[in-house]
C-alpha cells in the first residue's frame, strides 16, 4: 500500500506564495500519476492539477492555470504544487491523490473514482 503525506500549507495573504509537498512511499513511486485536489468548506471536491508518471505532461484547472505549477522529483518520491499568486478563493483543504493505472482517468468530481490512493490533506488559507 502507498501513503501519500502532505505537507507544506498553510496561512498566506492574497498575492503571496505557498509551495505544498507530497511523498508517498515505495520504489513504484516513479510508475505513478499524481494529482493534487483541494475542497473548500462546504463545497465538493475539485481537481486542481495532475502530472504524469514521467513528468513530462501537466494539466491545470483553469482556476490556478498561470498561477500552480506542479512538478515531481522520482529520485524523491515527491510532488509538489507551487502557488503564486494566491487568492482568498484558493483557501481549501488540499489533497495529494496518485493513480496506479496509466489507462484510466481520475474519473469526475466529487469522488474522483479514478484515484487508488489519497493523502490526509493540508489546509490552506490566503486571508485578503
Amino acid at each position: 500500500q502507498v501513503q501519500p503525506v502532505e505537507s507544506g500549507g498553510g496561512l498566506a495573504q492574497a498575492g503571496g506564495s505557498l509551495r505544498l509537498s507530497c511523498t508517498a512511499s515505495g520504489r513504484t513511486f516513479r510508475s505513478y500519476d499524481m494529482a493534487w485536489f483541494r475542497q473548500a468548506l462546504g463545497k465538493e471536491r475539485v481537481f486542481v492539477s495532475d502530472i504524469n508518471w514521467s513528468g513530462d505532461t501537466t494539466h491545470y484547472a483553469d482556476s490556478v492555470k498561470g498561477r500552480f505549477t506542479i512538478s515531481r522529483d522520482n529520485a524523491k518520491n515527491t510532488v509538489d504544487l507551487q502557488m503564486n499568486n494566491l487568492k482568498p478563493e484558493d483557501t481549501a483543504v488540499y489533497y495529494c491523490a496518485l493513480k496506479t493505472s496509466l489507462y484510466r482517468g481520475w474519473g469526475s468530481g466529487p469522488t474522483f473514482s479514478g484515484a487508488d490512493y489519497w493523502g490526509q490533506g493540508t489546509q490552506v488559507t490566503v486571508s485578503s
